[in-house]
């Protein structure tokens, strides 16, 4: 049995036939600690913020480029959702068993009950790889927007698309 997240998940995307590329680095938990570390300069990084409604009963995962402005109010009203808000360190951990800083659209792997859906901004599309954690904050990989978008919905979990500003 393996003994990490990252290596889970690698193995899952490997047993998917996913093609991916691998870079080892220290913990990052922020987007500005990728820019620093020097990450983002080998191409299009994602931050993923995970979210609520305001009752607490459906729970999305904002997937969007780096550099795009990410407003709960309209992303809301373009998902149909009542307010959205951050879910806390144990909704993540229950919907997607990772922690704060290792936030990733793979951490649907962990969401056995397909709860979670994950929204992408839609300028992802016509990105030919994007950049991921692999479920720890420790690695980024990249892949094809293509095969995380068919990854997810193999897994059983809904994606829904929105518009970001930059």
């Amino acid at each position: 049995m393996m003994e990490n997240a990252k290596e889970r998940t690698l193995a899952a995307l490997d047993a998917a036939g996913i093609r991916y590329d691998k870079l080892e680095h220290p913990v990052v938990c922020t987007m500005e600690e990728m820019d620093a570390a020097g990450i983002t300069a080998r191409g299009n990084v994602c931050k993923n913020l995970f979210v609520r409604d305001q009752k607490g009963k459906n729970h999305f995962l904002i997937v969007a480029l780096e550099e795009k402005k990410v407003d709960l109010t309209d992303v809301a009203d373009q998902i149909g959702s009542s307010r959205l808000s951050f879910a806390s360190p144990e909704r993540l951990e229950k919907y997607l068993g990772v922690s704060q800083g290792s936030v990733s659209p793979l951490g649907i792997l962990n969401d056995e009950e397909h709860e979670v859906i994950v929204v992408f901004d839609q300028d992802l599309r016509t990105r030919k790889e994007i950049g991921i954690h692999p479920n720890e904050n420790t690695a980024t990989i990249w892949l094809s927007f293509r095969d995380l978008r068919s990854f997810i919905e193999k897994q059983g979990n809904e994606v829904d698309f929105v518009k970001l500003p930059k």
